[in-house]
């Protein structure tokens, strides 16, 4: 049963709250990491911006979604572990926006965050046996719930923050993740989910303007590993206690994106006999960029792709896994027709600029080629060989 109007209308209150006042706090949290020193300055090539940009931004989106969830949500005891957890995760993200930490310490910080939230009641108790053509239709973890939770929470928070690499793309993607789960929880009358990804949304919208290309702050791991988290934790509660054959394949669709490259990008550093957490530049936003899409046209290609698999997501809540299934792949043919017209509006644009360099530079040369040697644009060498010449 969908939502009654009453509901419907705290869930868009929830929102604005979290949207107006991320939007006020952003320009503060920026003048503070100024202050602070969480600054990122460029220093390899991963990095898309030549100037020094404050980060810490995330704390904006994350005072947004408390305040909002704290006047909406009734404070249940899982909640109260995904708080608890999330003020862990904050703490930790603004250090290291500040410091730069290395990744083994806040590797094991983020299970300290996950176990929070686990042991207060957001456990992944059930999964839908993904073959369909087994008799046993589900699988009961077991004493295995716990350490299947903190892995997916983890690996969750990790994969968001992984893809925050171009000017809005972490936070345009988490908002359209959000989005996804607050129409799916709307459909199953699942208020208090429905609330949190609204505050959740809200506060990405209203950092989004600062973010956009040229950004003015980056949220930095503040931000990217605050949503990764509460994107985990509430999918948990909104869409793995279904126990149905969705409960298995809608959360991996919503947070597709961020799963896939977080795979691609382990797989890659271990072909190579890297650790898989190094960085590099090789993630999907990079290839993009290096296949002659500017910032602009990369993050939106990249919201298409997180849409489709948000849209296909409900599309397989509501209506089953033929269509669900079904539409993808129509999107995708979609997306791969846009993608290579787009691919081809590039290559003209550089066949374009290589000719009119060609034609410059031609043109340059046959203007040396007249010009007497040692001549100069005022024409005094010219007459000076003119004269020698004379003589």
């Amino acid at each position: 049963m969908i939502m009654e109007l009453p509901a419907v209308a705290w869930v868009v209150m929830a929102l604005v709250v979290a949207m107006l006042i991320a939007f006020i706090a952003t320009p503060v949290v920026k003048s503070l990491a100024e202050k602070v020193g969480a600054v990122d300055v460029p220093k390899d090539n991963r990095r898309m911006h030549k100037h020094p940009i404050p980060r810490m931004g995330g704390l904006a989106i994350f005072l947004g979604f408390l305040l909002s969830t704290l006047l909406f949500v009734p404070l249940t005891t899982p909640l109260r572990g995904m708080l608890i957890g999330s003020v862990i995760i904050v703490i930790l993200g603004i250090i290291d926006d500040i410091h730069a930490l290395p990744a083994l310490p806040k590797l094991l910080v983020q299970i300290v965050a996950a176990l929070v939230a686990v042991l207060h009641g957001n456990v992944i108790e059930v999964l839908s046996n993904p073959n369909i053509f087994s008799d046993n239709l589900y699988w009961v973890l077991g004493p295995l719930a716990v350490p299947v939770s903190v892995i997916w929470i983890v690996a969750i928070t990790n994969a968001v923050n992984l893809i925050d690499g171009l000017d809005g793309l972490a936070v345009g993607v988490a908002t359209i993740s959000s989005i996804t789960m607050l129409v799916i929880a709307m459909l199953v009358s699942d208020n208090v989910v429905a609330m949190m990804m609204a505050a959740l949304a809200g506060g990405c919208i209203g950092f989004l303007p600062y973010n956009h290309n040229p950004a003015k702050i980056f949220m930095g791991d503040t931000g990217s590993t605050f949503l990764g988290f509460v994107l985990a934790t509430v999918s948990i509660q909104g869409l793995f206690k279904f126990y149905t054959i969705i409960s298995f394949a809608v959360p991996f669709l919503m947070l597709g994106l961020p799963l896939f490259d977080t795979c691609f990008a382990i797989l890659r550093r271990l072909s190579k006999g890297q650790n898989p957490m190094s960085p590099d530049r090789s993630h999907v936003h990079h290839r993009l960029i290096d296949m002659g899409f500017n910032q602009k046209q990369a993050v939106a290609i990249l919201y298409v792709i997180s849409a489709i698999l948000g849209l296909s997501a409900v599309v397989l809540t509501t209506s089953g896994a033929l269509k669900a299934m079904l539409l993808l792949c129509a999107l995708c043919f979609a997306g791969l027709i846009a993608a290579r017209i787009s691919m081809s509006h590039v290559e003209n644009q550089e066949k374009t600029e290589e000719t009119k360099e060609a034609a410059e530079n031609g043109a340059e040369s046959h203007d040396d080629f007249r010009d007497p040697p040692g001549g100069s644009e005022d024409g005094s060498a010219g007459e000076g060989t003119g004269e020698q010449t004379g003589d």
